[in-house]
């Protein structure tokens, strides 16, 4: 029995060496299916890309597909802003331009007006000035002086032509200006035209004389920024006076303008206007007092 047990079993051992060549052989196999599955992949590999680079992939084509769609999206969108956007635009260029037409008309009417305006305020004045130059046109006037040329007699001598030098005609130098000449002719003429005793026709020659007037008293006038200073007070425009002359009327007036060496005032009655010069102010043809303006 002990003999038996120390000599081993001959079928066992074959037994075990088939089992060990079994296992060497699927491990052999095992490396040549992962081998071939390595190049299998590497050829899908290499395939892929050069179907890639000839654009003939599949994947590479859906996905170029759905670039060019979100493309043509966004373009489509983009069209869709821009003519929305130029729309706008094209909405306020019009609204813009009507605006501009009728500040336009607006203000082609307003100048029209402002001119018409100026043009009948000139014209007022152009008829107040001839007015007062018809007035003092009689004094102006300088008629010829008629002469008769009688018949030289026969005995008579012949007369021998004057070749005497004429005397240079006399200069005058005006202190006034044009303008107080005008306004003291137009008093001169009015006192010419009033009724006075009649001259005595034995003298045909005497012309009617004028009443001296007393020496008027003098008032501080002046002229200063657009104002008028006068007998200590300041006037200015749209102020409410009353005007007094030397005919002792008595005129509601408002200060229409004032200017630099005269000023223009309106009547409340008519709505006419005066000019008056610092010169009359100061020698006292016209008195000028405050009055409300109600």
């Amino acid at each position: 029995m002990a003999g038996n047990a120390l000599i081993g079993d001959p079928n066992k051992d074959t037994e075990d060496a088939s089992e060990t060549d079994l296992a060497k052989h699927d491990e052999d196999d095992y490396v040549e299916i992962k081998e071939q599955m390595y190049q299998d992949k590497l050829a899908s590999l290499k395939m892929q890309l050069t179907q890639l680079q000839e654009g003939t992939l599949q994947e590479y084509q859906k996905r170029m597909k759905k670039l060019d769609q979100q493309y043509k999206e966004r373009v489509r969108n983009a069209d869709l802003f821009l003519q929305l956007e130029t729309e706008q635009v094209e909405r306020n260029y019009i609204k813009e331009k009507k605006a501009a037409v009728k500040e336009f008309d607006d203000k082609k009417v307003e100048l029209k007006e402002n001119l018409i305006a100026e043009l009948e305020e000139k014209k007022k004045m152009i008829e107040n000035e001839k007015l007062t130059m018809e007035l003092t046109g009689d004094s102006m006037e300088v008629k010829p002086i008629m002469t008769r040329k009688l018949r030289r007699r026969p005995n008579d001598p012949v007369p021998i032509p004057d070749k005497r030098r004429k005397p240079a005609p006399a200069q005058l130098n005006y202190l006034l200006t044009d303008d107080q000449i005008l306004e003291d002719l137009r008093i001169l003429n009015k006192q010419l035209k009033s009724p006075k005793r009649p001259v005595s026709p034995s003298s045909p020659d005497q012309m009617p004389t004028i009443p001296m007037e007393a020496p008027s008293q003098r008032y501080e006038a002046r002229i200063e920024e657009g104002k008028l200073y006068y007998d200590k007070r300041w006037y200015h425009k749209s102020q409410a006076i009353h005007l007094e002359s030397k005919e002792n009327t008595k005129i509601s007036c408002v200060i229409s303008s004032v200017g630099t060496n005269e000023i223009w005032v309106r009547k409340t009655s008519d709505s006419t206007k005066m000019r008056i010069y610092l010169g009359q102010l100061q020698r006292g043809a016209f008195i000028i007092r405050r009055r409300s303006a109600a």
